[in-house]
């Protein structure tokens, strides 16, 4: 994503105008195919058409709640839900979470929805078949109700576009008081060990740094890769009990009134994944309970 120019921080007051005049997708268009730019476009729609907004705000908290729920109720645990009360007082929400398994934020934000969260979810995906291949938009919209926004861009060429990407999720988040779902890693985490965590990516603390939400820190564990599996396990009761534990807010500081800069992005996302990683231990000694 290149290394920003050192800049003071901007206050309060002046975030909401650096965002509304900064780069968007739009500016970029020689850089986007077709189908990108129509899928971008299509996506944006959902957010910006408010009776279109509601109903899909309804797919996530009813049908899509309903499926989770019920295909993780019998061997999910939920640690420190109590933490997270108030998420919807007029402030952009980032739920920021470890890494293990596909299915991580669908399980995570369930349980926020079931515990009253009203507002409607973005997850940044992949570019690559979510919004460069004609099927990309149809599974986006049976997974997560088109949800899955800003694309990113793994191209080495084009990897200066996820800049904007989270630019655009600043402005959700700052303007539009939306939340969205992210991992710090980055990445799956394969490591055998899930208390491990992979080194987080920059992106989301320049992301923090520029649109001032909520950070909520969850920490999850049990979840599989193998849906049919997965869902069988829980039916059967004899599946990996599943941990999912959210902590308070992170207490950023004074990092964020430090200047915009790489060192600055790190040390944010540093602390965030600090905060997941204390929430292991917490999710560790629940587990070593359960017998």
């Amino acid at each position: 994503m290149g290394t920003p120019v050192a800049e003071d921080a901007p206050g309060p007051e002046e975030v909401p105008r650096k965002l509304a005049r900064a780069e968007t997708f739009d500016d970029v268009k020689d850089r986007l195919s077709w189908l990108e730019r129509f899928n971008i476009a299509f996506v944006r729609a959902t957010f910006e058409l408010r009776w279109l907004n509601r109903f899909l705000l309804w797919g996530q908290r009813v049908p899509g709640v309903f499926w989770v729920h019920h295909c993780t109720k019998h061997i999910r645990h939920v640690v420190g839900i109590e933490r997270v009360a108030g998420l919807d007082a007029g402030q952009g929400v980032v739920l920021a979470s470890n890494h293990r398994s596909f299915f991580d934020m669908f399980v995570v934000n369930m349980v926020l929805y079931r515990h009253g969260f009203r507002q409607r979810l973005l997850f940044p995906v992949r570019s690559k078949f979510f919004y460069d291949n004609p099927l990309g938009i149809l599974v986006n919209g049976i997974m997560s109700w088109f949800s899955m926004y800003p694309p990113i861009f793994r191209d080495k060429k084009r990897i200066s576009l996820n800049h904007i990407a989270m630019t655009e999720l600043a402005r959700a988040l700052q303007l539009e008081r939306r939340g969205t779902g992210m991992h710090p890693e980055g990445r799956r985490n394969l490591n055998p060990d899930p208390y491990k965590l992979l080194p987080p990516q920059a992106g989301i603390g320049r992301l923090i740094h520029l649109a001032r939400p909520k950070v909520i820190p969850v920490f999850i564990n049990g979840l599989g890769n193998d849906l049919y599996q997965q869902i069988k396990g829980n039916f059967t009761k004899q599946g990996t009990p599943i941990v999912v534990v959210y902590g308070e807010p992170v207490d950023f500081g004074d990092l964020l009134d430090e200047p915009a800069t790489a060192k600055t992005f790190r040390a944010i996302a540093e602390r965030v994944t600090e905060t997941i990683e204390r929430l292991g231990e917490e999710e560790r000694a629940y587990r070593a309970g359960l017998g």
